[in-house]
């Protein structure tokens, strides 16, 4: 009988050790899920490069914060705010503030800009010769189609003393319409995709073609090294976080600029791309 009792005992004690540790894993579990729920997810949109590129290297930091960043690339100036009005993105990195502005004015977004990051001097590149002064009269120039850069690109060009633009405009919103003194003739031809410039660029096309840096970069090129002139490290082309009205105040957002304004990403970004992009003025 004693020996029955003893069995009897011993396996009610295994039992309860095994529905112990079944309580101890449910427990575990449940603090694993309070974890995660922890975790912030967030999808930004952005051009390959470099904009994309600085965002991988801010993802482990942002990970650090409890941050999830999810980077999704595009290749063109128009999807990623499509993609944000649509509630696709949290927010986007990949134009400066006069696009902004001129994509809120034709499809009525109600975007704000979160906070700048970098600049990408644009640059003039040609296949024919190695100085602007050298450019024939009549030369072929090849820009953007993106009527919100035209006013950088003008400006570009009026600081190198080829063309003047009208007294008293809004510069960075100048047309070619604007131009009133244009001693060498220039032929500007703006019928282009600014992705492809560099392509038009490579084939040898025009006299000159004016490309932004970020589409120049992604072909190989070097915009200190290989324009004949690019924009000082004064632009007011200041490439930003873009998010939908209300969004600036979601802390993963502004963890998000925080870390993209780092001296870490600042000295990053300057080691990488040795002047092609630089960081923007912060207060």
């Amino acid at each position: 009988m004693k020996k029955w009792l003893g069995i009897f005992l011993a396996l009610t004690l295994v039992l309860a050790l095994a529905a112990c540790g079944k309580s101890e894993q449910k427990s575990e579990s449940k603090d694993t899920g309070a974890d995660k729920a922890e975790t912030t997810k967030l999808v930004v949109g952005a051009s390959p490069v470099p904009h994309a590129e600085i965002l991988e290297k801010a993802k482990p930091i942002l990970k650090e914060k409890g941050i999830d960043l999810e980077i999704k690339t595009f290749t063109d100036y128009v999807f990623p705010n499509k993609a944000l009005a649509s509630k696709e993105l949290d927010a986007n990195y990949f134009q400066h503030v006069p696009y902004l502005n001129g994509q809120i004015k034709e499809f009525g977004y109600d975007f704000v800009n979160a906070g700048g990051i970098h600049i990408e001097p644009i640059g003039i590149y040609s296949k024919k010769y190695k100085k602007l002064e050298d450019l024939p009269k009549g030369a072929h120039i090849i820009m953007s189609n993106s009527v919100a850069d035209h006013g950088r690109l003008l400006s570009l060009l009026e600081q190198n003393g080829l063309i003047k633009l009208k007294e008293g405009i809004d510069k960075t919103k100048a047309e070619i319409k604007d131009v009133v003194e244009n001693p060498k003739n220039l032929k500007f031809d703006a019928n282009y995709e600014a992705k492809l410039l560099p392509q038009i660029f490579n084939n040898g096309e025009g006299d000159a073609v004016l490309i932004n840096s970020n589409y120049a970069i992604d072909a190989g090129l070097n915009p200190v090294k290989d324009s004949i002139a690019i924009e000082d490290k004064d632009s007011p082309y200041v490439n930003i976080i873009a998010v939908r009205k209300g969004d600036e105040n979601k802390p993963a957002i502004k963890a998000l600029v925080e870390v993209l304004q780092s001296k870490e990403i600042q000295d990053f970004i300057l080691e990488k791309y040795k002047g092609a992009v630089v960081p923007a003025p912060t207060k």
